[in-house]
């Protein structure tokens, strides 16, 4: 047979037409190339109750936002996102309850009894997606339904051409020959398409399948994303459920399995009440409550056909041969690795073994930094409240976590700016408010400078055309950065692609530092500062952050504030001009009346511990090796800091510097140097002038700023002093 079949799923008294088009059997001859998703022979996944009927036929693509970007394809599906967030497509929000009626319709679908081989599927919904999305497979945790991924596939299907894995109830093949089938799917797509990589999405007993695949596949360009792994499986309290299942009477095994599953599990207890707590702030009713207890009652006849007593046994059993097996193969994982563990996992101790995991991996080189150092490539994301089934819990959006880290890519190295998806209207609101303490303490200020040299309030001088360099300060921590880039988006819909650190992009080898803290930096658009990254960013037309300081003024010593660490030549004025961009320099000041630094580089190199650490750390990021003087002393550590009542943030954007017709004459390095120094001393007036100014604002302090909006509504400006 060969090739693939279409297989229809059957519900109830008539035909429900079924989610999906099958790919290849185990049961069948494996061949070398798999027949590839066709729109035209997709139906319907859903149920009548949960859709929303779709009369899509054919793939269409979605443009690159990128170095080619045009300001035609700046628009996804009519809506404009010339410099700001994408507003999110309509979307139907499903959650356990569609997992449920959906495990009902596949049931029913293999003959009514889980009967038939393996087999892979892909949901209607994903099939509009961007140009050369790359091939997305996800492997199934202990149903093995392949549905697990039910609110999160359409996102899924604009960046990823998916594919599900459906084991069906009644399916025994062993573990080993599920690894042979994804094997070759693996390789036969691999071979379709080189160029691009495959990502395995493992859930649970899925996570195994997945590591023990790129073990075998050394070679494959794979990027794993494994939520809650089977791999500690020893320590796992399903073990004690294996005794129960071999002595529990067949009659009693509908109704006992279930629920000893479920207590076990917290599942879908835990799902349910996720979804009673966003209800209680609407009043929920006596009745609500137990219409939802009856119809969560309900689904465990349907847990009970997911995982019969004899199924759930095997599944146990297949679990522990698979965590066997992957774990003795880890030192053979060269793939790319993100793990998402869950804080209450109550099946899984998955928190400490994502770390053991991680520890488990050969380490190797990180391309992002220049350092010597070699670590495992794999990050780890955690949900300190979500338990065992990740993909159904409330808030985890799989996409989004694969744009925070940076983990999308279509070719075989991630790039910053073809690959960087923008921010949709809920990831910004969610950074902003993750911000709005930092935006409320400070009150910021923001000035602009129109052509004829005017200083305005707010950013009516910003020009909306790219490319645009801001050239600016960097103050301590860089906690500036915030209420600047929301301000951008909020007011002009401009995002600010900043330039930034390394150290934001890659884990040091034996460092604690969680770069989780820095996602909201990488959704915003955030790029590893380099003359590459920084090409490709003026060749797209971007709204560019730049700090020619960097580190050294963000984590600048006592008695420092205010001071311009900066070369004494950048070439960012030479590389303006080839592209005709538009230089502003801006000042900002007002942060250092926040922190006091108590310890700085100096007093912590004089402590043998944090000397070793700073060491080992900056060892790892060796940045402007090729400088000399303080510019050149980018030391990695984080000040002691002793917080004060917040001062206001001033920011004055400076008059556009246009280098259109410029590039012959900024050839000569001289002249390019002339304007750097005209930008480097504007950047430092423009500081002076809100150090002078700051001084007659009535409302500079939080006290002030606070009886201004009792008075006059949260949501109003504070004013601020006379321009």
């Amino acid at each position: 047979m060969g090739g693939g079949y279409i297989a229809t799923f059957t519900a109830g008294a008539g035909f429900l037409t079924a989610p999906v088009k099958w790919f290849r059997s185990l049961s069948t001859q494996r061949s070398a190339s798999v027949v590839s998703v066709n729109a035209e022979h997709k139906v319907n996944p859903w149920p009548k109750s949960t859709t929303t009927t779709t009369t899509t036929t054919t793939t269409t693509t979605m443009p690159t936002v990128g170095a080619a970007m045009t300001q035609e394809d700046r628009h996804i599906n009519g809506k404009a996102v010339v410099a700001g967030a994408v507003e999110e497509d309509q979307e139907v929000k499903r959650n356990w309850r569609d997992y449920f009626e959906l495990a009902k319709s596949i049931i029913r679908s293999d003959g009514g009894h889980g009967s038939g081989p393996p087999r892979w599927f892909s949901p209607l919904e994903t099939a509009s997606r961007m140009r050369n999305s790359p091939l997305l497979l996800y492997l199934p945790g202990l149903d093995g339904l392949g549905c697990g991924l039910v609110s999160q596939q359409q996102k899924l299907g604009k960046i990823f051409d998916v594919w599900c894995l459906h084991i069906p109830v009644k399916d025994r093949t062993p573990f080993q020959e599920l690894v042979l089938l994804v094997e070759e799917t693996v390789r036969s797509e691999n071979y379709r398409s080189p160029e691009r990589p495959i990502y395995l999405v493992g859930d649970s007993v899925g996570g195994c399948l997945a590591l023990a695949v790129a073990a075998r596949n050394p070679d494959i360009d794979l990027v794993l994303i494994l939520a809650n792994p089977a791999t500690s499986y020893s320590k796992s309290h399903l073990q004690s459920l294996l005794p129960l299942l071999e002595v529990i009477p067949s009659d009693l095994s509908l109704i006992s399995i279930p629920y000893t599953l479920s207590l076990m599990t917290g599942e879908p207890f835990n799902l349910f009440s996720s979804s009673m707590k966003k209800g209680l702030g609407q009043q929920v009713t006596f009745e609500q409550l137990s219409e939802g207890l009856s119809e969560l009652s309900a689904y465990f006849s349907v847990l009970a056909d997911i995982l019969p007593r004899d199924t759930l046994l095997w599944k146990l059993q297949m679990m522990k041969s698979a965590s066997s097996f992957a774990n003795s193969r880890l030192h053979a994982v060269k793939a790319q690795i993100l793990i998402l563990a869950s804080g209450k996992d109550p099946l899984l101790p998955s928190l400490e073994e994502a770390e053991r995991i991680r520890g488990a991996l050969p380490k190797q080189e990180v391309r992002v930094l220049k350092g010597t150092g070699k670590m495992p490539k794999c990050e780890i994301r955690k949900f300190p409240d979500s338990g065992h089934l990740l993909f159904l819990a409330d808030g985890v959006d799989l996409v989004t976590i694969i744009k925070a880290t940076s983990l999308y890519r279509r070719g075989k190295l991630h790039d910053y700016v073809s690959d960087y998806m923008l921010p949709t209207d809920a990831e910004f609101n969610k950074t902003s408010d993750s911000f709005r303490w930092l935006n409320i303490a400070t009150g910021p200020v923001m000035l602009s400078t129109l052509e004829n040299g005017k200083i305005v309030q707010g950013l009516e001088g910003i020009p909306s055309e790219g490319p645009v360099i801001f050239v600016g300060y960097h103050m301590l921590l860089g906690l500036e950065i915030y209420p600047l880039v929301i301000k951008f988006m909020s007011e002009r819909n401009i995002l600010l692609r900043g330039l930034a650190h390394p150290m934001l992009f890659a884990k040091l080898e034996e460092d604690e530092m969680d770069l989780s803290m820095f996602d909201s930096y990488r959704i915003m658009g955030a790029v590893p500062v380099t003359a590459s990254n920084f090409y490709k960013l003026l060749s797209s037309g971007s709204h560019i952050l730049l700090y020619p300081g960097g580190m050294r003024e963000a984590l600048h010593k006592k008695g420092e504030e205010y001071q311009l660490f900066w070369p004494e030549s950048s070439e960012f004025v030479r590389m303006a001009a080839r592209f005709g961009a538009k230089i502003i320099p801006f000042g900002v000041v007002g942060e250092d009346d926040i922190c006091e630094i108590l310890l700085d580089s100096d007093d912590q190199m004089k402590i043998p511990y944090l000397r070793q650490s700073i060491e080992r750390r900056t060892s790892q990021i060796q940045l402007r090796t090729d400088l000399k003087g303080e510019v050149s002393n980018q030391v990695a550590y984080f000040p002691g800091l002793l917080p004060k009542l917040p001062g206001r943030f001033y920011y004055l954007f400076g008059k556009p510097i246009d280098t259109t017709g410029m590039k012959q004459e900024l050839r000569d390095r001289e002249k390019a140097h002339e304007v750097y120094l005209q930008v480097k001393s504007e950047v430092q007036s423009s500081i002076s002038y809100l150090k002078e100014k700051r001084e007659k604002d009535p409302y500079r302090s939080l006290a002030a700023r606070t009886l201004y909006q009792a008075t006059h509504g949260s949501e109003a400006d504070v004013p601020t002093f006379d321009l």
